[in-house]
């Protein structure tokens, strides 16, 4: 057994794998168990043969390849870039299910040549439309490289995400528009019970914790199954309980909300519902309209990571959680919220950071996301609409081509997942006119009628676009649909890449690919 202090292991295990591997990589692993931490704080050490059988195990692309097939191309699962990258500036300015990577789109739109890509689609100033824009990702994307976009979605909500983050905005009135909420905010809670409840029932818990829980040892026996999480877990949570319900009586607070029947009613505490309505009314207020849209995806980010739910149900709603519970998770008890100011406070500050961050990067090229029903939505009569100067590049130049991840049949609903939002903020709920949403299934009749929409919406989308257009549409094709709606929609398949997906946000962590399709007009081939 050889043992190495972290920095010794940063080092090591870099020259070792060929990647650069960093102290902060090597602290990750110790404080969620994963490798052993060995003395402490100031004299941490690890076991070297635990690191290297961690990421040994991590090389994915030899099990995968076997399981997928060896025309998968490693080359596009992108797995040399770290979190941090896949999330660049404004991509993380909100949670958005099923979005591709940025550099995906980077792969496909630039102008660089490889081995696997030995042709130039796009060119800088071209227009790339993206029917199924979702949150903006290929929008931002052409942004960076100097071309032109213009999204489609059927959600409001979707394409207000989409605009906000490629809108010029001024930072300065921005900020102080935020901090104004913000202080307004954190006076009205200053001498509240459920601040004052939080503050005790947060160190209750950190007690409890750290004398049932101590991290990263607990997470460390747990993965090693020296030692039963869920069972111990469990009956930990309910040894806990009493002290939770002795504070809730202390402090004779509300939890449960007394009206039913809504989502915000629903999925948020009393004491949350009170400040997110106290929020939301001063976010009326706001005059600047390009302004307030922000303040809404900050408030609509705030309130999705507070929904009395636990942390491991966040992705996927369950049932409502009104007390401390057990959290696989996190190894330890954890509780829901009680109040929205720390994320508040948070999304507030990353917002702004991200937004600036962006600034520099932007181009001085247009994008827009349209809210319409990309199977017949006039795309010229809307831009025109919108942006003059945009129309006449346009109409001149009509669009190149189209990068999109279309929905994948019966796998999500769109419009529910922002549930909150929808409620909130009062947009038109349009999910019957979804293609190939969760609740519709993925039978037979699903599938057809999935084939014609996305066969409309390409037929549609080709009225505007010039002679020699590239389509490239990335989806999972399980039930082989897409070279029906190829045909259908007058186009052929000229080329598949078969990309692994490695960072998918379901907990099925299951080898998993998608193919990005590229297609042509059957009369230029």
């Amino acid at each position: 057994m050889t043992l190495l202090t972290i920095r010794e292991a940063s080092t090591w295990a870099s020259k070792k794998f060929g990647e650069n591997i960093t102290p902060s990589n090597i602290s990750y692993l110790i404080q969620y168990g994963i490798i052993k931490k060995i003395g402490n704080n100031s004299n941490t050490k690890v076991i070297r043969e635990e690191l290297e059988k961690y990421y040994r195990s991590k090389n994915k692309e030899k099990v995968w390849k076997q399981q997928l097939g060896e025309d998968l191309n490693w080359r596009l699962s992108f797995d040399n870039f770290k979190e941090k990258e896949r999330t660049k500036h404004v991509h993380r300015l909100h949670p958005y299910k099923g979005k591709f990577i940025p550099q995906l789109v980077e792969y496909f739109l630039d102008d660089h040549t490889d081995e696997f890509k030995h042709n130039v689609i796009f060119q800088k100033g071209d227009i790339v439309l993206d029917p199924f824009c979702g949150s903006g990702t290929t929008l931002v994307q052409a942004n960076e490289l100097a071309m032109n976009a213009i999204g489609i979605d059927i959600s409001e909500f979707n394409s207000q995400i989409s605009n906000v983050k490629v809108k010029k905005h001024d930072i300065y009135k921005l900020n102080s528009e935020i901090r104004r909420i913000t202080n307004q905010l954190k006076e009205s809670i200053y001498n509240s019970k459920n601040v004052q409840f939080e503050k005790e029932l947060v160190t209750e818990l950190n007690e409890f914790n750290n004398m049932y829980f101590p991290s990263p040892d607990y997470k460390y026996r747990v993965r090693k199954k020296e030692i039963n999480g869920w069972k111990f877990g469990k009956t930990k949570e309910k040894e806990f309980l009493t002290i939770f319900e002795k504070l809730i009586e202390k402090y004779n607070l509300t939890v449960k909300q007394d009206k039913k029947g809504s989502f915000l009613n629903k999925w948020y505490l009393a004491p949350v519902k009170k400040e997110i309505d106290f929020v939301q009314e001063l976010v009326e207020k706001i005059e600047n309209e390009n302004i307030k849209k922000v303040i809404e995806i900050i408030l609509s980010r705030t309130i999705r990571s507070c929904r009395a739910t636990k942390h491991a149900d966040l992705a996927t709603l369950k049932e409502p959680i009104y007390q401390t519970y057990y959290c696989p998770k996190h190894y330890k008890i954890c509780k829901p919220l009680f109040s929205i100011f720390s994320w508040w406070n948070r999304y507030s500050k990353d917002t702004i950071n991200r937004l600036a961050h962006f600034e520099n990067l932007r181009t001085e090229t247009y994008q827009h996301c349209i809210t319409a029903d990309a199977r017949d939505v006039d795309i010229f009569s809307e831009i025109e609409t919108k942006d003059q100067e945009f129309y006449k590049i346009l109409k001149t130049k009509k669009v190149k081509g189209i990068f999109s991840s279309p929905p994948y049949v019966g796998l999500i609903n769109y419009h529910r997942q922002h549930a909150y939002a929808y409620e909130l903020f009062g947009f038109r709920n349009r999910e019957n006119m979804e293609i190939g949403p969760l609740f519709k299934g993925k039978g037979k009749a699903a599938r057809d009628s999935y084939i014609n929409g996305i066969s409309k919406v390409l037929l549609n989308c080709k009225k505007f676009m010039c002679d020699n257009f590239d389509i490239l549409l990335v989806a999972n094709d399980k039930f082989n649909m897409y070279p029906t709606i190829a045909k259908k929609s007058g186009l052929k398949i000229i080329k598949q890449y078969k990309r692994p997906v490695l960072n998918r946000t379901e907990k099925d962590k299951s080898a998993y690919s998608e193919i990005i399709f590229h297609m042509k007009g059957n009369d230029v081939i």
